[in-house]
């Protein structure tokens, strides 16, 4: 059922744009100059073949955003013959840059050679104590009270992430900026239990062993090989 969902070529293109991130509907048609009636089919079929998934944003609950099932990524095969995004750094950010964004980049030291780095549209004064101990679980280390704003953080060449809808929002609206990709997880601090800062650590080490083949860095770019960036990013 996968491989016949896959065999129309806008269903591919779906699904590629989806490898990078979460996507709203409204974007996906801009992207793929696709009509809303279209769309929804194409979305329905992968859907009902178990590739991709819809969420309610957590900032507008108006919005939803598409996403890859990992375990329907896992049959793609995705490091192979896919566009690569190249990166001076990959920089995640949320709103308070209190438990999210610093699981995040401190999964991302350990799993690639590209640097990191996190940041918050609005960073709290320190952050939070269930990161800090869910963190540890993981044998990872956080410094409870560095947060950081995110335009004192932000380099030429990063690639930045946005794992809340909160900052995708706000950031995928500011004038001149190119939007970040977006991973939709929900967030451990409205609930404040160790099992929902232990869910959040699962999606995002997921997510990373997702997107961590899809990304090289700019640094250190091999002679005649010249990664291509996406024309549109991911949630764009």
């Amino acid at each position: 059922m996968i491989y016949a969902a896959l065999a129309e070529p806008a269903r591919l293109a779906v699904v590629d744009l989806l490898a990078f991130g979460d996507v709203s509907p409204s974007e996906l048609g801009a992207a793929l100059d696709l009509p809303s009636n279209l769309l929804a089919h194409h979305l329905r079929v992968l859907e009902e073949a178990g590739m991709i998934r819809r969420t309610r944003s957590e900032a507008d609950r108006r919005r939803s955003y598409a996403r890859l099932v990992p375990s329907a990524f896992d049959l793609l095969n995705p490091a192979a013959g896919r566009r690569t995004l190249p990166a001076g750094r990959v920089v995640f950010v949320c709103t308070r840059n209190s438990a999210r964004s610093q699981l995040a980049a401190a999964l991302w030291t350990r799993r690639s050679p590209v640097p990191t780095a996190s940041a918050g549209t609005h960073p709290a004064d320190r952050v939070h104590r269930r990161a800090v101990t869910t963190a540890r679980r993981h044998g990872l280390t956080l410094d409870a009270h560095r947060t950081a704003q995110l335009r004192d953080t932000l380099r030429p060449g990063d690639l930045v992430v946005a794992v809340c809808d909160n900052a995708y929002e706000e950031l995928h609206d500011e004038p001149g900026q190119q939007p970040p990709l977006h991973w939709s997880v929900p967030d451990p601090v409205r609930t404040d239990t160790d099992d929902a800062f232990e869910s959040a650590f699962t999606e995002i080490a997921a997510r990373i062993d997702q997107l961590n083949p899809l990304v090289t860095n700019s640094q250190h770019t091999p002679a005649g090989d010249t990664p291509t960036r996406r024309a549109t990013a991911p949630g764009s």
